[in-house]
């Protein structure tokens, strides 16, 4: 049956039953030279390049290429393609691919940083649009239909827009087939950044990926969520606005032109994986999830929160701060995918019939988890931290001009008014709280003394632990 194929996965089981001679790159020469544990140097076996039968990444006519037609046909597009340097290189190559230097690009504020990145990269100028607050998840959501109308109104020369689509937490918009509906009567493109929603494919009863509301661009992080190795994801284009070929281009500009074929594989094998996921694998997942959540739910002080996307589930423990959580689950070793200020993500497994995973002795742990964290001093914050932004805003300085100026660190009690020179990211989720060219406001960093005080961890160039903060010299 067609869903049985992994064009790939095949390519390299007869390749590997060559037991081939390495005189070729990599050089550990089939795990020959490894000292990693076995587990790992055994799977280097087929850590392999591009040689005859495997195909060529960048310009495929065999198995890779029969792969990514199967994932075409299955997500319906124009053109679907692997990416193995992860959603970050999809996203900056559907920027590149839409817009140019100088021109204007509508994106989400709460978008990820790799968004960011690449219209950084591009010297494009972004025009940012804020998404409402979400108070049953309490977590930054979607961009309302009229602010992108509004966001329209007055830059009606935009090259496109940019949208996160769920968010982190599993929480989707209810305006997206609206918003691009209103896009594309203006022949505007609509690129989605949809790292966490590469299982929507799997049944019908998940929550419709971008695609099916007509979304020029969708980039997947496939190893988020299906069984794909780390940094595997797909980049997907249908539409009449962007070429794929142009897309294409710059994926084959910005990729490694020594890709990873365990990578590769593992995507093939999560492509197969969605196609075969059937009724009764969603049935059982879903009646396995109930369960788990009401075991959860007599644990005393626990409150499980649920959203749009039934594999992403919120716990919070009374009065404790989504960090404490997080480090009394780890003392049991549960490990979390995120924690904030009011609790932490879980990220369920697309299971199927046949997979077991511990959910009862997840629930004895965490059990455990929350009777150590009656000992602690709770730390729990009740009101809103979100930052209170105007629907639209731009850059109080332009990046180049940004990139041009000298920086200088100073306390960051004493930087309201002056202009970021770096991006503070608290990681994850990897949504910057402070963007390079951003005016720094009593909110910002309110939020960003909170997010310190809680123990959060953050990416950028910041020196935070000084309490130093990278502005622009005056």
């Amino acid at each position: 049956m067609m869903q049985e194929k992994r064009p790939l996965v095949e390519a390299l089981e007869q390749f590997h039953k060559k037991k081939s001679i390495s005189f070729h790159v990599p050089g550990h020469k089939h795990g020959l030279l490894s000292n990693l544990p076995q587990l790992i140097s055994n799977s280097m076996q087929y850590d392999l390049t591009e040689l005859d039968g495997l195909d060529d990444y960048h310009h495929p006519k065999e198995a890779i290429k029969e792969a990514e037609e199967l994932l075409t046909r299955l997500y319906n597009t124009d053109d679907s393609f692997f990416l193995v340097n992860g959603t970050t290189i999809g996203n900056i190559a559907m920027i590149y691919a839409t817009c140019q230097y100088g021109e204007q690009i509508i994106v989400q504020r709460n978008a990820h940083k790799s968004i960011f990145h690449a219209i950084e990269l591009v010297g494009a100028e972004p025009i940012y649009v804020s998404p409402i607050w979400d108070e049953h998840s309490k977590t930054a959501s979607y961009v309302p239909l009229e602010v992108i109308e509004e966001a329209i109104q007055q830059y009606p020369f935009a090259k496109a827009v940019v949208l996160t689509y769920p968010n982190y937490y599993g929480v989707c918009s209810r305006d997206l087939e609206e918003i691009i509906n209103l896009c594309h009567s203006l022949e505007m493109p609509v690129l989605v950044d949809e790292a966490h929603g590469a299982h929507f494919q799997s049944h019908k009863e998940f929550p419709k990926s971008a695609l099916l509301y007509g979304a020029d661009v969708v980039v997947q992080s496939a190893h988020k969520t299906l069984p794909s190795l780390t940094m595997g994801s797909y980049i997907h284009i249908r539409s009449h606005l962007i070429e794929s070929k142009r897309v294409n281009k710059y994926l084959r500009m910005l990729q490694s032109s020594s890709p990873s074929y365990l990578i590769l594989a593992s995507l093939d094998d999560a492509r197969s994986y969605v196609e075969r996921y059937s009724p009764m694998d969603y049935k059982q997942l879903l009646d396995r999830r109930e369960v788990f959540i009401d075991a959860l739910e007599t644990i005393p002080l626990i409150e499980v929160v649920q959203v749009d996307d039934p594999l992403k589930l919120l716990i919070r423990v009374e009065k404790y701060s989504g960090f404490q959580v997080q480090q009394a689950f780890e003392k049991q070793n549960i490990y979390v995918e995120l924690a904030d200020i009011y609790q932490v993500l879980l990220i369920l497994p697309l299971l199927k019939v046949e997979h077991e995973f511990p959910f009862a002795e997840i629930r004895k742990r965490m059990k455990y988890a929350v009777e150590d964290l009656k000992k602690e001093t709770p730390e729990y914050t009740s009101s809103t931290l979100y930052m209170q932004q105007k629907n639209i805003s731009t850059l109080q300085m332009h990046l180049e001009l940004v990139n041009e100026k000298q920086g200088e660190w100073i306390p960051y009690a004493r930087s309201i008014g002056r202009i970021a020179k770096g991006m503070i990211v608290p990681y994850p989720p990897g949504i910057p709280l402070l963007l390079p060219g951003e005016k720094i406001t009593v909110p910002i960093l309110t939020e960003l003394e909170v997010w310190i005080e809680k123990g959060a961890s953050f990416q950028g160039e910041h020196q935070l632990e000084e309490k130093l903060i990278y502005v622009v010299e005056e």
